[in-house]
């Protein structure tokens, strides 16, 4: 497994990440399963949130199949992410970036996590109601006490950050977003500038170059989704050129297809770390294999066309 330099800041983590999304829907012996094959195969990385398995089931149930495994809490990175909050009708979510609401649920991660502190924290969707102030002053007392050691955001655009970066003094380390072969926009409108095509658009504020210039890590989640949940594209008749290419690709290469997805990610030099959700035993030795694989630019660029991306 390689390994990178999260938002070049000495934290050396897998470039592949296990997603605990699903964790909380298997049973204990089930998620030590999952967890240990991960790590037999390299991956140090384990990302959660607060909303993951229903108010923290995913962390409370890596803690319980983490105890029955010999992987020791040092020997691994921990982040999780605060911030989505279900609305007392419980009708829809809704964000909060509060001072009182940050702390209180980094303590209640800390203790369903069973550790002292958080390797990173994410705030999890931008509340547009934020005070920057607010969050400074959280950040500033997790780190004082120790129990957060380093910060970022997931699924924000460049301003969301520079406003934060306003009054925060910790360093954004993370990103994370959704992006596949599949859901392509911070390259495409990168691709097609000067162009009148509807993926020219600047949807995201140019998040890929913004966080290369910035040195924040990026971490992509959903690799293998089109839209958002709306189902998978691998051997999917909808995608069946994609599909073609990256077959031909898998067993030129003695890799499962979710390698070559995986491999597509990892080949971009933004170093794109990867966010495998499967609970699959099999799926995930297969994702890991990624790690393995170096696409040529030719290959990259023929599953970006296949995948219905346009080049001028």
């Amino acid at each position: 497994m390689n390994m990178i330099d999260i938002g070049k800041s000495g934290l050396i983590a897998s470039e592949i990440i296990f997603g605990s999304m699903r964790l909380g829907a298997l049973t204990t012996e089930q998620a030590v399963e999952v967890i240990s094959v991960a790590y037999e195969n390299g991956v140090n990385f384990f990302d959660h949130a607060d909303i993951y398995g229903g108010d923290g089931g995913s962390e409370i149930r890596f803690t319980e199949a983490l105890k029955l495994t010999d992987i020791k809490r040092e020997d691994i990175i921990l982040q999780s992410k605060c911030g989505i909050r279900s609305h007392p009708s419980g009708n829809h979510n809704y964000y909060d970036f509060s001072y009182e609401h940050i702390v209180s649920s980094v303590d209640k991660i800390l203790k369903r996590l069973n550790t002292d502190y958080l390797d990173i924290l994410l705030l999890h969707r931008p509340d547009t109601l934020m005070e920057p102030d607010e969050v400074a002053k959280a950040f500033d007392e997790l780190e004082a006490n120790g129990k957060v050691r380093h910060f970022g955001v997931s699924n924000q655009h460049p301003m969301h950050i520079e406003l934060l970066k306003k009054s925060v003094k910790q360093r954004l380390l993370v990103n994370q977003l959704q992006f596949s072969p599949v859901f392509t926009g911070m390259i495409n409108c990168g691709i097609e500038v000067n162009i009148k095509t509807d993926s020219a658009a600047n949807r995201d504020g140019l998040i890929l170059e913004y966080s290369r210039i910035n040195n924040m890590t990026i971490q992509a989640w959903s690799p293998y989704q089109y839209g958002t949940f709306e189902g998978v594209f691998l051997l999917n008749d909808d995608f069946s050129e994609l599909n073609t290419v990256i077959r031909r690709i898998a067993t030129e290469n003695n890799v499962d297809d979710v390698a070559v997805v995986a491999a597509w990610i990892l080949r971009h030099p933004a170093k794109i770390q990867v966010v495998m959700g499967s609970m699959n035993k099999a799926r995930i030795e297969a994702i890991c294999k990624a790690s393995e694989l170096s696409l040529s630019r030719e290959e990259w660029y023929e599953i970006y066309v296949a995948a219905g991306n346009l080049i001028p």
